[in-house]
């Protein structure tokens, strides 16, 4: 089997990432035109006619510009699939600038703006606007085809007629469904879906549970074509080739959110790589001293969507001794763990190369604990012990998350320590918000020598 931590899908893989692109472009154009518009009445008027306090209108109107274009939700999916409407929000953009910008010179008395220019300036951005959204228009279909939204039409062994635009995968052909018991089944699926936004299952009634299960657990769009009234807590009622669908899943994050907690991961990630990189390199230092092997440790471990990734962590235990499956906990006074193994392990230092996951977009700084595959609680791997384990994912994982600030860490002894984790997770999921991770990044202060980390 191909390694489940390969093939991560690119840049431009998906269909979110290619409409993340045109978002990024449609702006961009947009404050072109206004430029290009204020270029154009420098042509008829002298700079000074189109300044106030001595300061250019265009650096006064281009803020308050992006400030309506983002208010009026100027790039969006349904400006990217109906030129019209794009066209209509950006100039309802432009011209509500144009109205604050009047408005300032009539309120501050500025007498030597031009209004000539003025007009010059918006009318021109006004045409170099609709230039730029026909422009816009065939660069999407280009990129994105006929279809904004990617769909995906799944059989497992019960056939559907696809809609136009959309791929069509027969699963059950091949033996493959979100069995709770194969990880790697459930792997496989995940990175089949993970370019879309929209999944439709068809599949047969005892299947249903586990799909349900497996949707819920992802990113991405996700329902099950009905043909019998079971719900399996739908978020909503759905149609598709004219047929009822239950949609289980929608995703945690809309695209500002998403926006915002990679830049919080970005920026805190760096900055701690900045400032702990005399402690990085001393612990890699010692760790090279204390005898063979490498610095780092690598672990196959559950990820966003259900999705496996490589875990970077200094190595602390003995090569021999190393437990790449996860299989067994760490006990209190692990006769595997090396001298300076404890000492990082207690101050919890070995967990800082995951900063490189965070750099590479498999994990998060705050998110649930991604999990070894053969981890248990008690004599069960944690998707036996609780039902809803396989939900957690829908976020990336965190270097540290809910569960831990309150003081849920250690070894999983006993089934009721994976719940908790669980419940923990969940509820991080369904309140997510910037605040709250920034509050649960300061309280890990606290917790980062903890009883229960060794």
């Amino acid at each position: 089997m191909v390694d489940p931590a390969a093939n991560t899908p690119g840049m431009f893989s998906s269909a979110r990432d290619k409409r993340t692109f045109l978002y990024g472009l449609s702006l961009l154009l947009d404050i072109m035109a206004l430029i290009g518009g204020y270029l154009c009445a420098l042509e008829l008027r002298d700079e000074r006619w189109l300044a106030a306090g001595g300061q250019s209108i265009i650096f006064i109107a281009l803020p308050i510009f992006i400030m309506f274009e983002i208010a009026r939700e100027a790039q969006d999916v349904e400006t990217l699939g109906n030129r019209l409407v794009a066209i209509r929000r950006s100039l309802g953009a432009l011209g509500a600038t144009a109205f604050v910008i009047i408005g300032m010179g009539f309120l501050f008395k500025s007498q030597e703006i031009s209004r000539l220019g003025l007009a010059v300036t918006f009318g021109a951005a006004a045409i170099l606007i609709i230039a730029a959204k026909i422009f816009l228009d065939a660069v999407v279909k280009r990129i994105l085809g006929d279809a904004v939204l990617a769909t995906i039409l799944i059989l497992d062994g019960l056939d559907a007629r696809p809609e136009p635009y959309a791929s069509v995968v027969n699963v059950g052909s091949e033996g493959l469904w979100p069995d709770p018991d194969r990880p790697d089944m459930i792997d496989a699926l995940s990175r089949l879906i993970a370019p879309y936004d929209r999944v439709i299952i068809s599949c047969h009634y005892d299947h249903r549970p586990a799909w349900a299960t497996f949707l819920k657990g992802h990113d991405v769009g996700g329902e099950i074509l009905l043909d019998r009234d079971l719900l399996h807590g739908a978020v909503a009622i759905g149609d598709y080739d004219n047929r009822d669908t239950i949609v289980l899943s929608r995703g945690p994050l809309n695209l500002v959110n998403r926006i915002q907690k990679r830049s919080l991961d970005l920026v805190v990630a760096l900055i701690a790589i900045v400032l702990l990189m005399p402690l990085l390199i001393g612990v890699a230092i010692a760790i090279r001293l204390e005898g063979p092997g490498p610095i780092f440790f690598r672990q196959l471990r559950v990820g966003q969507g259900n999705r496996q990734f490589r875990i970077f962590k200094f190595r602390s235990m003995h090569v021999e001794s190393t437990d790449s499956a996860g299989n067994r906990s760490t006990s209190r006074g692990d006769e595997r763990i090396t001298r300076v193994g404890r000492i990082i392990r207690r101050t919890s230092v070995d967990e800082l190369p995951q900063l490189l996951n965070v750099l590479r977009g498999d994990m998060s700084m705050v998110g649930p604990r991604p999990h070894a595959l053969g981890s248990t609680a008690g004599d069960e791997l944690f998707w036996h012990a609780s039902r809803q384990y396989w939900l957690r994912h829908a976020l990336k994982p965190g270097i540290t998350g809910l569960a831990q600030i309150r003081g849920y860490r250690g070894a999983t002894e006993r089934v009721e320590d994976i719940d908790r984790r669980v419940r923990c997770d969940l509820e991080y999921l369904s309140n997510w918000s910037l605040w709250n991770d920034v509050i649960i990044l300061l309280k890990t202060v606290r917790v980062v020598m903890h009883k229960n980390a060794y």
